[in-house]
C-alpha cells in the first residue's frame, strides 16, 4: 500500500513542481525581456526612449521568486549537486544508503530555509491581529511597512511568493526520503 501512496503523491508533487518551475522560467523570460528593453532605453535615451523605472528592483525580487520556483523541480528530479565519483564505486546497497542520507540532509536544509524565510516574511508582512501573528510566529507588526525604493512595491510580496516555492521544496524533499525508502531495496537488489 505504501508504494501506491508514494506513487500517487509523487505524481501530484511532480505536477506541482513542474508548473512552478514553468512559472519561474516564464518569470525569468519576462525579466530578461525587461532588462533588454531597459538597456535599449538607456542606450537610446537621447532619442526619446528611457530605461524602465525600477528595473533593478524587479530583477532582484523576480530572481528570488524564480530561484524558489525551481528548487522543488530540481529536488524531484534529483538535479542537485552530487559527488558521483565517490558514489559510483559503491555497491548498489551503499549507493541507496548514501542517496537516502543525502535526501535526509537536504530535507533538513529545506526545512531551515523554509523556517527562516517564513520568519523573514513575518517581519515584512504588515497585516493581521497580534494574536494571529503570534500563532503564525510573525512577531510584532512592523511599524512602517517596508517597500522598494523606486516602485514602492511592498517587500512582503516577493517574500510570500518565495515562501510558496520553499514550502513545495520542503514537501518534495520529505517525499524524496519516502521515495528513497521505498526504492532503496529495489536499487540494492534485495527486493523480494
Amino acid at each position: 500500500m505504501a508504494p501506491g501512496w508514494e506513487a500517487a503523491t509523487g505524481r501530484m508533487l511532480e505536477r506541482l513542481s513542474r508548473w512552478l518551475a514553468w512559472g519561474g522560467g516564464g518569470l525569468l523570460a519576462v525579466l530578461a525581456a525587461m532588462v533588454c528593453a531597459s538597456i535599449i532605453g538607456r542606450a537610446l535615451d537621447g532619442a526619446g526612449l528611457s530605461p524602465i523605472t525600477g528595473d533593478y528592483e524587479l530583477v532582484e525580487a523576480g530572481s528570488a521568486v524564480a530561484v524558489f520556483a525551481f528548487l522543488p523541480w530540481c529536488q524531484f528530479k534529483r538535479g542537485h549537486v552530487a559527488v558521483d565519483i565517490v558514489v559510483q564505486n559503491l555497491t548498489p546497497r551503499n549507493r541507496a544508503i548514501a542517496g537516502l542520507a543525502g535526501d535526509v540532509l537536504l530535507a533538513a536544509v529545506a526545512f531551515v530555509i523554509l523556517w527562516r524565510l517564513w520568519l523573514g516574511f513575518g517581519e515584512k508582512f504588515p497585516y493581521g491581529s497580534d494574536g494571529l501573528r503570534g500563532v503564525l510566529g510573525f512577531g510584532a507588526r512592523p511599524f512602517f511597512p517596508e517597500t522598494t525604493y523606486e516602485l514602492e512595491i511592498p517587500v512582503w510580496i516577493p517574500y510570500g511568493l518565495s515562501v510558496i516555492g520553499a514550502v513545495l521544496f520542503f514537501l518534495v524533499s520529505v517525499y524524496s526520503i519516502w521515495r528513497s525508502i521505498n526504492r532503496g531495496p529495489a536499487m540494492a537488489g534485495t527486493a523480494p
